[in-house]
């Protein structure tokens, strides 16, 4: 019993034109090299998947641009062509563009007025003023940004000489503390030391008085 017909025409399923897509490429590169083998063919293959994914072939004999510039010659058909203008539109438009800017540019700096009428001057103009405000605008943000900057550091340092101006007036304080106790210290030392010599004279002077009166037999 042969297969069912298969309807040629787009698979819906993502899933299932993948596998289709995968088991076909693997067939059509098979003919290719079965082409190459038994026909002696030259034959050049290239495929890309609806994911974008490039598949190519090519007969070991030649390669891929060898086959296009046979085609070319065979059916008179430059293939570049089109490529090849697409670029020259590009360079030329890039030319003009460049050679605008760079007028603009001379402009800018007073060059080439000559040719200017009065509109044209006055569009220069406007553009010009517009480019100081912009620039002025930019040198007042750099002032402004340097300025909080110079404050944050100088607020800073403020702080730091305040602490170490309180430090230095705790190790002050301190050092007056222990000279205040060592002087008093000195001082009662002193004081002791007199009240003690205080009390021994009246002793003594009593021993020396009764010295004086005594009688011998």
């Amino acid at each position: 019993m042969g297969r069912g017909k298969i309807d040629i025409k787009k698979i819906v399923n993502p899933t299932n034109r993948q596998v289709t897509y995968s088991k076909r490429r693997l067939g059509i590169m098979k003919k290719a090299m079965e082409l190459t083998v038994l026909c002696d063919a030259q034959v050049s293959l290239i495929m890309f998947s609806s994911s974008g994914k490039l598949a190519d072939y090519c007969s070991p004999s030649t390669e891929i641009k060898d086959i296009f510039e046979r085609y070319q010659q065979v059916t008179c058909i430059d293939i570049w062509d089109p490529q090849y203008q697409r670029m020259q539109n590009t360079l030329k438009n890039l030319r003009e563009i460049n050679h605008n800017l760079q007028k603009e540019i001379r402009q800018r700096k007073g060059e080439n007025l000559e040719g200017l009428d009065v509109k044209a001057l006055r569009g220069l103009e406007q553009k010009l003023e517009e480019s100081i405000k912009l620039v002025r605008q930019r040198k007042y943000h750099v002032i402004a940004t340097q300025t909080d900057t110079y404050k944050k550091k100088l607020r800073s340092t403020t702080e730091i000489y305040a602490a170490l101006l309180h430090e230095l007036k705790l190790e002050d304080d301190n050092q007056r503390s222990s000279f205040v106790a060592e002087d008093l210290s000195g001082v009662y030392d002193c004081a002791i030391s007199m009240a003690n010599q205080q009390h021994s004279e009246p002793i003594v002077q009593k021993v020396v008085y009764e010295s004086h009166h005594l009688r011998f037999p």
